[in-house]
């Protein structure tokens, strides 16, 4: 194993160059090292000129290797004990984390090989090695030399977060009410109190805790991806739990079957929902807390990062005064925040809006929204055909799921309402087929369809730490850019500010399909998927892939994160409909009343 190429610039002049340090301040400091003879670095900080994590992040660029400003969360505290905590001192180095055989282990010297062998020789493992200031590996063996976090303390050095639990038992209760301030110096409550808000302030969607064997594992998605939190001991699950099922309101006795429950809290000076689901697991309860939080919500239509061609499609689509309009992708694309944008949109005091979700997750002024609770009957077929008799302009359907659901929704854009809804396809060509699987007659679908918007969430790469890189000639292949081999594309090397993924924030990736004359008369004979696509590209409408390759060679993705994300667009099952039995060409909308169509 080879290490990093040598610098060829002096500590002091990278930091110069990087603009993290003037002239003057390097110029005092090389007179105090001198004097001194202390470590450059160590000298800056004690100073306080730079702080801990600005060095490492300098130290990282200057060595062209990743660095890291150990934390909570970051380091699994068992791992110390691959090599012990004597070896440990006298390395300078701590276990961070174990991939199948590579373990990443942060290091004062990761450019020194006979570190690296001993690591090796000890472990048995690949060591993959990042740069971390020795003081902050020497804070960690301390913290983890028993080989479990000592959460009590740790916790109790902690400052007091900033999070409040609050009560309003129902949407429409008034004004919030502080319910209960967290209590100072308990190690429980002082637990999930953290875990919220890193989770907050991280923008984190959703928080697992989950049981193990000999601990609790605390995790959290960003951008789409789980990472971990902190792993508590196993003795505190239960405790965890308890504390959370009770604020969530969730009976703590019954641990057998699944619950849900709703908190409300206030943290970093904002309100921010939590829905929480419990699930008894073989080792015990998990629970999955979904963060809504409406400073991470863009409602506004140019937020959605569609391209000018495609926002004009859609618009178009919107400003009919009936017809369906369809959003659709997998889990997690979201296709909530497309509908929340498109009601922004169209909502105005001369309209009734009208929502049916599952659950509802944000509130919107001027929208009445109405949530699903299938427990008591109150399913979206049912809730759709009351909407159609509280005379709605717009109506939103959080999902069809169901052939009853689908047909009320495309009677409803029949009989002159604008219906927008969410379906699971994988292109928006796919969104026909769906439809016409459920059971839906080919020649009312082709009168009602306005159009489909296909969606995904690609990564943006990280500011901090984008650099060049070259695909392999297969990646060009599967994109479509054989031509362009050789030239460089961007992507992100990994820091502390993106947890060493590469990656920060996302953007979505839209194919729009309007329906044209042309496409309404496919629908009409329910032409099959692939004849679809082929007429769409020639009208010059992006599949999903090109539209994500057209934001790599922008700068804004890399084309790995856009191949994985588009992966399987073409397969989409050809629809298995029904003859048309309606008249040879497409027939004008039949003359139904809201009442008949429920």
């Amino acid at each position: 194993m080879t290490g990093p190429a040598k610098p060829k610039t002096r500590l002091g002049q990278a930091l110069l160059d990087q603009g993290v340090l003037s002239q003057e301040q390097l110029n005092r400091a090389l007179a105090e090292q001198k004097a001194t003879g202390a470590m450059l670095g160590e000298s800056l900080v004690e100073k306080g000129v730079l702080s801990p994590g600005v060095l490492v992040q300098a130290l990282g660029r200057w060595l062209q290797i990743p660095s890291v400003e150990l934390r909570h969360g970051l380091v699994d505290p068992p791992l110390l004990k691959l090599i012990g905590e004597e070896e440990a001192n006298r390395l300078m180095a701590i276990p961070m984390f174990k991939v199948r055989d590579t373990l990443t282990v942060a290091m004062a010297e990761p450019q020194s090989l006979p570190t690296i062998d001993r690591l090796r020789q000890i472990t048995g493992l690949k060591i993959r090695p990042v740069l971390a200031l020795a003081p902050n590996i020497r804070e960690f063996i301390q913290k983890y030399k028993g080989g479990d976090i000592n959460v009590d303390a740790f916790l109790t050095s902690l400052a007091t977060t900033d999070v409040e639990v609050v009560e309003r038992e129902s949407i429409d209760d008034g004004p919030v009410t502080d319910l209960d301030r967290m209590v100072d110096g308990s190690p429980i409550v002082n637990l999930v109190n953290v875990a919220l808000l890193t989770a907050v302030r991280d923008h984190a969607s959703d928080i697992h805790i989950e049981p193990e064997k000999r601990s609790t594992r605390i995790r959290y998605r960003i951008d789409g991806t789980l990472r971990d939190l902190m792993k508590p001991p196993a003795g505190m699950h239960a405790a965890i739990i308890s504390r959370v099922k009770v604020v969530a309101k969730m009976d703590i006795a019954e641990k057998r079957l699944p619950q849900e429950g709703r908190i409300r809290i206030v943290a970093e000076g904002r309100e921010i929902d939590l829905r929480v689901s419990s699930m008894p697991t073989l080792l015990g309860e998990k629970l999955v807390l979904r963060i809504l939080d409406k400073a991470n919500l863009q409602v506004k239509l140019e937020a959605l990062g569609m391209r000018e061609e495609s926002m004009a499609a859609f618009k178009r689509m919107l400003e009919r005064p009936h017809g369906l309009v369809l959003v659709t992708g997998p889990t997690g694309s979201g296709k909530t925040t497309t509908l929340y944008s498109a009601l922004d949109l169209l909502r105005n005091p001369e309209l009734n809006l009208v929502t049916v979700e599952d659950p509802v997750e944000y509130q919107l002024d001027l929208v009445n929204q109405i949530q699903v609770q299938a427990a008591i009957g109150m399913t979206f077929a049912r809730a759709l055909r009351s909407i159609l008799r509280q005379d709605p302009d717009v109506i939103m359907v959080g999902e069809i799921r169901d052939e009853e659901t689908a047909r009320v929704a495309v009677q409803a854009a029949l009989t002159g309402h604008l219906v927008l809804a969410t379906l699971h396809t994988n292109d928006a060509p796919g969104a026909v087929a769906r439809l016409l699987d459920m059971g839906i007659e080919p020649y009312l679908l082709a009168s009602a369809m306005n159009g489909a918007v296909a969606q995904r969430l690609a990564r943006t790469i990280c500011p901090n730490c984008a650099t060049k890189y070259y695909p392999t000639q297969s990646e060009l292949l599967d994109a479509g850019l054989s031509d362009k081999a050789g030239r460089s594309f961007r992507k992100g090397a990994g820091c502390q500010q993106c947890h060493d993924t590469g990656f920060r924030g996302r953007m979505g990736i839209y194919e729009v399909m309007e329906v044209t004359p042309e496409i309404r008369r496919m629908i009409h004979r329910a032409a099959p998927t692939h004849e679809m696509r082929e007429r769409l590209g020639r009208q010059g409408v992006m599949t999903l892939r090109d539209e994500g390759v057209q934001q790599v060679l922008a700068g804004k993705t890399s084309l790995d994160e856009v191949l994985r994300v588009t992966h399987n667009d073409d397969l989409t099952e050809e629809p298995q409909a029904p003859a048309p039995t309606g008249p040879s060409d497409v027939p004008p909308a039949p003359a139904r009343t809201p009442e008949a169509a429920a």
